[in-house]
């Protein structure tokens, strides 16, 4: 059954083949979706369109440029007639503690992970209103809970999402439903980034799946197929809410008695 035939999905942050945001826009085509895909790198996004076929569209969008996201959102009711699922995808990272942070790149987290959010949604949420219809998916973190250190600009961003996740659900209900996603590591680019920064990326890796408690990162998919949920009438009385699809991470606190007890217990069973 395809749960979104002849619907319209934006999803921003969409360009890179293997990304969170490509594993999204691929759902909802499968899914009978007409998509537009937003992002800045052109080359990618055009790539990505030609893999998805016909039913998607890719439009260079700046999240942070109120014109620019304005301009999609206009070219999605153009071209497609309707907008009934926005997905907000874009995002960066920032590792920096708060005393070494510039303002600037400050400001350049903020402007992508939050501001962004806040302009897609600005402006997609007219359209739903008009059709008394419409869900909002926002892309938080399992950074909206906890932190590690040194990532005062990631982590107050996407902390942030969720209060403006609950604020879009409680200002437009009952016509448009807004929830938050949550994942901890994925499988995309961004991770194959972040690993680069280190210098010894395999260690840096071994670690962050040691986090998870079980013990592997997330696919793209496995995200993408909550976040359809979400915007599906399956999904018809959840509304301001937070997933965590995380691994598990934070769940277990290290080094305790009990904690090497149960490991030893299970390596002797």
């Amino acid at each position: 059954m395809r749960r979104f035939e002849n619907k319209t999905a934006v999803v921003t942050g969409a360009s890179k083949s293997g990304g969170l945001g490509a594993a999204i826009a691929k759902l909802f085509v499968d899914e009978g979706a007409k998509v537009l895909m937003l992002d800045k790198d052109v080359k990618s996004g055009r790539r990505l369109e030609t893999e998805l076929g016909n039913r998607s569209i890719f439009k260079e969008c700046d999240v942070t440029d109120e014109d620019s996201v304005d301009s999609a959102f206009l070219f999605a009711k153009k071209e497609f007639g309707s907008v009934e699922y926005l997905v907000n995808n874009a995002a960066v990272l920032g590792y920096t503690p708060v005393h070494e942070t510039s303002l600037e790149e400050w400001n350049r987290v903020m402007s992508i992970n939050i501001t962004g959010q806040f302009l897609c949604a600005k402006h997609a949420i007219p359209h739903m209103l008009d059709q008394k219809h419409g869900s909002i998916v926002n892309l938080g973190s399992a950074q909206s809970f906890m932190s590690q250190q040194n990532v005062a600009p990631y982590t107050t961003s996407k902390t942030a999402i969720l209060g403006l996740t609950r604020s879009i659900a409680v200002d437009y209900t009952p016509y448009i439903r807004c929830n938050a996603v949550c994942p901890s590591t994925i499988d995309t680019p961004m991770l194959e980034y972040a690993l680069d920064q280190s210098d010894d990326p395999q260690a840096l890796l071994d670690e962050c799946v040691d986090m998870h408690l079980l013990k592997r990162i997330a696919q793209p998919d496995e995200i993408a197929s909550l976040i359809a949920f979400l915007c599906s009438k399956d999904a018809a009385n959840i509304t301001g809410q937070s997933f965590r699809s995380d691994g598990g991470i934070g769940l277990l606190i290290q080094g305790s008695n009990q904690s090497a007890a149960r490991k030893n217990r299970l390596e002797t069973q």
